[in-house]
């Protein structure tokens, strides 16, 4: 009987997808992801659910879009026992452990995994509290904003610069919990006890390169000369996507120092050299512990990105590239060729892909699509879309190169040709080249829930 594939799930936090050297990026050192990718088949159009944490996260685990699980909003939570990938996988015959961020605020912290090694264990006290006004709660997503707690983007940046912050210690203890289950699993299980073949999938999530703006020093003062800020630094005129999520737009020279961007920039790309070297132990400690990396699957990927100053805007929340498009690739080359793929793919795929190439039951009622044909290079079958969402009230769906968004809370669409307009700077809405198309986007949108009249 074959043996069912280990997994080792790679996750990082709002690291963009242009910057990272198997993407083509010339100045940030991915040594460790590069040479992962030369093997592997990269996702070149891969696109969040939802272009924020939790949502985007709880998405990936339920195999399902935020209106279909039900997690819409920051501070939301999977409801306990939930058909999660990990708990698919179990069932499946799998041991499951997560190191590291997961991002869950529910009760069930688990959510399919057996073990959580240096997690980010936390239960909001919504759910303890009796007859609370969610909106008022400092715990929700709606509550932290409103009652500006979170720092505003302008302040993240003018902080930016040398140090360690709280989550680079996180990370630490999350790699060295994962290399401590490594040893355990592998090396010293259970004073040398015998134990029958049983598949693992490890997952270690790690916070970095989510801001706070903050790296170590050799690697902040090696970026800060070498980062260029990006072309495309004008607002873009629409009431959402024209400013940062809890400011105006900081257009550099104007509403801030081109210099103290370029550090945000600098202390970003530091970030993300540094989990591309943590990860890199993760790799080492499995390979230590006697086993032949390329039997393993392999995934990397992020929950979103971050416009790092683009349209003159800072973290995630909207549909722009920057936000919304994100690395990801699975290496798997004892049984798929390296390649690049471009049709439009999404995070939620992950799960039926997962099952698919585990050879497990795949559970009804999910927005997920199997991966794996693309990977084979068959896309014969393939819809070429994406969809996002964020916030029960904003909607993404990607066709081909064409982006369509709806506001639901004034009735306002937005419509992209990154085939004709890559920096997203000009609303095709009323073109007449999109005419026969924008019924169609419409339709879709209201199967999927969204209106596209204003309600009154």
């Amino acid at each position: 009987m074959n043996k069912k594939p280990n997994i080792l799930f790679l996750m990082s936090d709002e690291h963009r997808f242009d910057v990272s050297g198997f993407t083509g990026n010339p100045v940030v050192r991915t040594p460790f992801l590069d040479r992962l990718a030369k093997d592997a088949v990269i996702f070149t159009n891969a696109y969040t659910p939802s272009p924020v944490c939790i949502p985007a996260r709880q998405c990936i685990a339920a195999g399902q879009f935020p209106r279909t699980c039900g997690v819409e909003n920051y501070g939301q939570d999977l409801p306990p026992n939930y058909q999660t990938f990990a708990k698919t996988l179990v069932q499946g015959g799998y041991k499951t452990a997560a190191a590291g961020k997961l991002h869950h605020f529910g009760i069930d912290q688990m959510q399919g995994w057996l073990y959580r090694i240096a997690g980010d264990c936390e239960v909001s006290s919504k759910h303890y509290a009796q007859g609370c006004n969610r909106s008022a709660t400092s715990d929700n997503a709606s509550g932290l904003l409103e009652s500006g707690i979170k720092w505003d983007d302008k302040k993240e940046i003018l902080r930016a610069g040398p140090g360690h912050s709280a989550y680079a210690r996180r990370d630490e203890l999350a790699v060295q919990g994962a290399k401590n289950f490594i040893y355990e699993h592998f090396i010293d299980s259970y004073y040398d006890r015998a134990t029958p073949y049983v598949p693992l999938m490890l997952y270690v999530g790690l916070l970095n390169p989510h801001y706070p703006y903050i790296a170590e020093e050799n690697l902040f003062n090696y970026y800060l000369n070498r980062v260029e800020l990006y072309k495309n630094q004008e607002p873009f005129n629409h009431p959402f996507l024209g400013r940062c999520s809890n400011c105006g737009p900081l257009r550099p020279g104007i509403d801030i120092d081109k210099r103290d961007v370029k550090r945000a920039m600098a202390a970003y790309y530091a970030n993300i050299e540094t989990i591309d070297k943590q990860f890199e132990q993760v790799f080492k400690a499995l390979e230590e512990a006697g086993e032949d990396l390329d039997e393993w699957i392999i995934i990397y990927t992020t929950d979103h990105g971050e416009m790092l100053g683009e349209h003159a805007i800072w973290e995630k929340q909207r549909f722009f590239e920057g936000s919304v498009k994100v690395p990801l690739f699975i290496r798997y080359p004892k049984k798929y060729e390296p390649k690049k793929v471009d049709k439009n793919v999404n995070l939620a795929d992950l799960f039926a892909t997962l099952c698919e190439l585990t050879k497990t039951p795949l559970p009804d009622h999910l927005d997920s699509r199997s991966l794996v044909p693309l990977m084979a290079g068959d896309d014969s079958d393939w819809m070429d879309e994406s969809i996002s969402q964020w916030g029960g009230r904003n909607l993404m769906i990607k066709w081909g190169a064409v982006k369509y968004q709806l506001y639901t809370d004034d009735g306002s669409e937005v419509l992209f040709d990154l085939d004709t307009d890559p920096s997203e700077s000009s609303n095709l809405i009323h073109h007449e080249k999109y005419k026969a198309l924008l019924p169609k986007f419409r339709e879709r949108a209201e199967a999927l829930g969204f209106r596209y009249k204003t309600c009154n």
